[in-house]
């Protein structure tokens, strides 16, 4: 009895001294989710106001002003020169976490990946690809997946600007260059409260909008007083960097989210552990002072043989 009471209060102990870490991994998980989605929503506005800008730009930019710089984002304008000869190569950048207590978090998405890749194989289509998160890559470590980049996210905070609109810059020079045709990025879109969705979103060649389509706002008559084309060329890698941004967050706002329902889980569990502990260890403590008082009445010769 007395090993048995021992062993329900060490439980008990060790489920108690869990709760507090449950409790703060649960509020840290709810404040990055909610700031993800704040930020979400702050840039959202921004992005339309760039693109908007777009329609605007493009009266003024003539063929004699235009330059290798946008000659393939141009594809619209059927001025665009062609690739060189050869396989399509893309870039594809697998999105995962940095910490775990996320469920299948980045086991989803590393399975989206093996659908991609059996798509742009029936393509003919060499992939190069990168990955984002310390998880996803020791994921590709064990599958012995040779990744061409990788980095690590932040572990106490959300992916920086930073981080997006280096990679955008890159990815545009080396389009520029036909060094890449295509760049993908495979991530768990949010969708709500502890719901996410393996996601291939297309970041590059981007979907601009034509000559034709009309600004998205009422513009009065606009002097341009600058380079037009680099002007634009400008307000297209900062619209696509946010456009990457932007599924950053969406990313971070759906790992977030799986982290705080699992942890609001794993607390309900304690809980009920630590009642249910409480109550079977009452129920033990009474019955060893109930054994001892049959003991006692017993050597007293109170009770009968």
């Amino acid at each position: 009895m007395a090993q048995d009471l021992e062993r329900i209060q060490t439980r008990l102990d060790n489920i108690r001294s869990v709760s507090p870490i449950l409790a703060a991994l649960r509020t840290i998980s709810l404040g990055s989710w909610q700031m993800a989605l704040n930020r979400v929503h702050g840039l959202q506005r921004y992005s339309e106001h760039l693109l908007s800008l777009l329609p605007v730009l493009l009266p003024h930019i003539t063929s004699r002003t235009q330059s290798r710089i946008l000659h393939r984002i141009f594809a619209f304008s059927g001025k665009s020169k062609r690739a060189p000869a050869g396989s399509e190569r893309f870039v594809a950048l697998v999105v995962g976490s940095e910490r775990g207590l996320c469920g299948r978090y980045n086991a989803a998405v590393f399975e989206r990946k093996a659908h991609y890749l059996a798509d742009v194989a029936e393509q003919g289509v060499e992939v190069e690809w990168m990955a984002l998160g310390t998880r996803m890559m020791r994921i590709f470590q064990r599958r012995e997946q040779p990744l061409q980049w990788s980095q690590s996210l932040p572990v106490t905070r959300l992916p920086a600007f930073k981080l997006a609109h280096t990679l955008t810059r890159d990815w545009l020079q080396r389009y520029e260059a036909y060094e890449i045709d295509a760049v993908d990025v495979l991530y768990n879109a949010y969708e709500g409260a502890g719901r996410y969705a393996p996601t291939v979103a297309r970041l590059l060649p981007p979907r601009l909008p034509s000559m034709a389509q009309a600004p998205a706002k009422n513009w009065a008559m606009v002097i341009v007083e600058t380079d037009p084309l680099q002007l634009y060329a400008r307000v297209v890698e900062q619209w696509m960097a946010i456009s990457f941004y932007n599924l950053l967050l969406s990313a971070a706002a759906s790992e977030h989210s799986a982290r705080f329902h699992l942890m609001e889980s794993a607390t309900q569990n304690t809980e009920r552990l630590v009642e249910e502990l409480t109550l079977e260890l009452q129920s033990a403590r009474r019955q060893a002072i109930t054994r001892e008082m049959q003991e006692l009445a017993a050597g007293a010769g109170l009770l009968g043989a």
